[in-house]
């Protein structure tokens, strides 16, 4: 079912002095602010999106690297960040409006949406339709579009311990499958103390629309470009997933975990770099 898409402007909070990026927020089209920072110039837009129970701080490498060329916005989706936790209807489609009401609000020719994990379907969605978006760039995540895993599995795997006692599966569960050997303990140990900051039925709610979605179907809607970024942690099935993207390429960086932006910014930034511009060269 499609809602009338309803968008208020955004109203600007002030300056995060330390990235000098403006912080916004606009409601989305269940009323739910929104939040999402601007700096940089350029008539190309990056927009980066985090995967669960993240943040736009996960982003914060990227900006400082492209601000000087590119316009970049960092997006907290509902439940997340700052944007606000009270929604009650928990949607991919829904994720795909808080990303969609950012969009209108950006004054620019082109945009670039990149999402991490869980948001990698939610760009894929978001772009359907908006002839400003030029190209997705998906973050370790859809690595293999024939693979099933049902919301069946993710409460008998995940959700189930998740309500018996979220810290402990943040602590000895989550790392199997999050991390590598090589992943700076820094890094560990940000992600998981960001992580059990959250209550556990909020964690579960904030996931659980990836698992109900048929995302097979929209891949086949998306006729731009699709680039990945993958860490090597588990391999990338290319031929599955030309099944069903039109346009579909991707790069590894090896000795990550599900965090390659933050695990190994530099290289990160850099392959993004080389993406973005092959993408631009081939217009």
């Amino acid at each position: 079912m499609h809602r009338k898409t309803k968008y208020v402007f955004s109203r600007t909070k002030g300056i995060n002095k330390e990235n000098k990026s403006m912080e916004k927020y606009i409601l989305s089209t269940d009323n739910v602010n929104i939040h999402y920072t601007e700096t940089g110039k350029g008539n190309t837009s990056i927009v980066f999106v985090h995967g669960w129970l993240g943040n736009i701080n996960w982003w914060n490498s990227q900006e400082a690297f492209f601000k000087e060329k590119y316009n970049i916005v960092k997006i907290d989706l509902g439940g997340h960040g700052k944007s606000d936790k009270t929604r009650q209807d928990w949607t991919g489609e829904q994720y795909a409006d808080d990303i969609k009401a950012v969009i209108n609000q950006i004054n620019t020719s082109e945009i670039i949406l990149v999402g991490h994990s869980m948001s990698g379907a939610y760009v894929l969605e978001a772009s359907i339709g908006l002839p400003k978006v030029e190209a997705v760039i998906l973050v370790d995540t859809l690595k293999d579009l024939d693979q099933d895993f049902t919301p069946e599995q993710a409460e008998q795997f995940m959700f189930s311990n998740y309500r018996k006692d979220f810290k402990s599966a943040v602590e000895n569960i989550l790392p199997q499958f999050l991390f590598v050997e090589e992943t700076p303990v820094i890094i560990k140990n940000q992600l998981q103390n960001e992580f059990i900051q959250n209550e556990p039925e909020l964690a579960i709610n904030t996931l659980k629309p990836l698992y109900e979605m048929d995302i097979r179907k929209i891949a086949n809607l998306v006729d731009i470009p699709i680039r990945a970024i993958n860490s090597d942690a588990q391999p990338t099935k290319t031929e599955n997933n030309r099944k069903y993207f039109k346009n579909y390429d991707y790069r590894v960086i090896a000795g990550t975990g599900h965090y390659p932006m933050l695990e190994k910014p530099d290289e990160f930034n850099i392959i993004l770099k080389e993406a973005i511009e092959g993408l631009t060269a081939d217009k």
